[in-house]
């Protein structure tokens, strides 16, 4: 961007040369990916439904939606019939830090996700809780859209009470594509399912899974050949 910016100004005349070109970029920096084990799927919904949560956070372990669209999430945006949600807006701040429901940034974004039965059942048990609420995921203080940094402290106090370690809360999307890819679901049926804007960008930030699936397919091919020699 920082490029592009002079680089159009000397298109225009208004700069003889573009001073970005004697930029040298460094080198991106992958830090290792943290996220919830296998073994730790178990006590991350069990302390969840002991806070009463249970259904906001098994729907994100299935989903591996954002936190400002699972805030969002209203009862009109679930098709029991269909087993989906539809995503369609976010909570997000304005240019005045105010909170907002507006539409995600990217059309990739905007997306209908399939969940198992067992979220759907978990969501229409949770409505009746509160039932003339159009919130999927109401506040319980104020009965309003649950603020998306109080579901950030909700998590961490579940990891607390689970004995897991700290974890952001949007290290709970990998294992949702980390179990998607490793049981067969195909890389851009993920990558829709998450809203990435580049396909590209799921294999590249789970490369741990997809060279898993590698080693298999390589081993898959290397039982073929032995048979046919």
């Amino acid at each position: 961007m920082l490029h592009s910016a002079p680089d159009r100004a000397v298109k225009e005349r208004l700069l003889i040369r573009n001073p970005a070109d004697s930029c040298v970029v460094p080198k991106v920096q992958h830090q290792k990916m943290k996220t919830l084990r296998t073994e730790d799927l178990k006590a991350y919904p069990d302390a969840a439904e002991r806070r009463n949560a249970l259904a906001m956070f098994y729907l994100e372990l299935v989903s591996g939606i954002r936190k400002g669209e699972l805030v969002a999430l209203r009862w009109e945006d679930l098709d029991a019939e269909q087993r989906t949600i539809s995503v369609s807006k976010q909570a997000t701040k304005d240019a005045d830090n105010n909170l907002i429901v507006a539409r995600p940034k990217t059309e990739t974004s905007i997306r209908q996700i399939s969940i198992p039965q067992e979220a759907v059942d978990l969501l229409m048990k949770e409505h009746t809780k509160h039932p003339g609420n159009p919130w999927l995921f109401p506040s319980s203080r104020t009965g309003d859209m649950y603020h998306p940094d109080s579901v950030v402290t909700l998590h961490q106090r579940i990891l607390k009470d689970a004995g897991l370690e700290h974890l952001r809360f949007h290290d709970l999307r990998p294992p949702f594509a980390t179990l998607a890819l490793q049981n067969g679901v195909d890389i851009k049926t993920v990558s829709a399912m998450l809203g990435h804007y580049d396909a590209g960008f799921t294999p590249r930030t789970y490369t741990h899974t997809t060279r898993q699936k590698q080693d298999e397919a390589a081993q898959a091919m290397g039982n073929l050949m032995a048979q046919v020699r």
